[in-house]
């Protein structure tokens, strides 16, 4: 897992700057702090799992529009990627593929239904911003003068909040890209098809809310 130092300083002081705009004392408005983690598999780098562990952490702020829906917006970091489990195992067809380490301010917009008073439904889009992404191996980061992972990645997210009191709320959601964020990594040309789909990012995320 990346540690935080390799994050980009001035979109980590974006974000926690961005903490004293949460309308809050707005009519109807509602806002907050994100706290979680994320696991990650990169569909197309010819590993599979939900291997890569990363942070997730940010900010939310929420309106009621009609009844018991909701409009939330948030602004998180996020590590995505993929993890090779048997890159030390030389005797596994995957022993040399490089791992993936992935980092987004992502911005995803919610809609969130009040099943009851203990539970929200979400679903919504995301739009997410690469600050941060390279192939690694047993020997650290793989250097190369082309990037290949383009800068945006736009997705789809489903979740689930339960809430545990007023302030606290834990959630948990499942997020995947829409559009490839790089080229695909099969090298048998049985997969000539496969590789044409390029590389999308598969998340599952579990976070604490606390409401502001």
């Amino acid at each position: 897992m990346l540690a935080l130092d390799k994050m980009n300083k001035k979109y980590l002081f974006l974000l926690i700057a961005s903490i004293s705009f949460l309308p809050i004392n707005a009519q109807n408005f509602g806002g907050g702090l994100v706290l979680g983690l994320s696991s990650s598999q990169v569909n197309g780098d010819d590993l599979g799992g939900f291997n890569k562990a990363g942070i997730l952490m940010g900010i939310f702020t929420n309106k009621l529009i009609y009844s018991s829906i909701n409009f939330q917006i948030e602004m998180n970091f996020i590590m995505k990627g993929s993890d090779n489990k048997n890159m030390t195992k030389i005797e596994h067809k995957d022993y040399n593929r490089p791992d993936i380490s992935l980092s987004y301010i992502e911005i995803p917009l919610l809609l969130q239904y009040q099943q009851n008073n203990l539970l929200d439904i979400e679903g919504g889009i995301l739009f997410g911003y690469l600050i941060n992404g390279y192939y690694n191996d047993l020997n650290g980061k793989l250097n190369s003068d082309i990037n290949p992972f383009i800068k945006y990645d736009i997705g789809l997210l489903v979740g689930l909040t339960y809430k545990y009191s007023e302030k606290i709320c834990f959630n948990t959601r499942i997020s995947n890209s829409i559009i490839p964020i790089g080229q695909e990594d099969y090298e048998e040309t049985s997969s000539y098809v496969a590789s044409k789909k390029g590389k999308y990012n598969s998340v599952l995320s579990l976070s604490i809310k606390y409401n502001i």
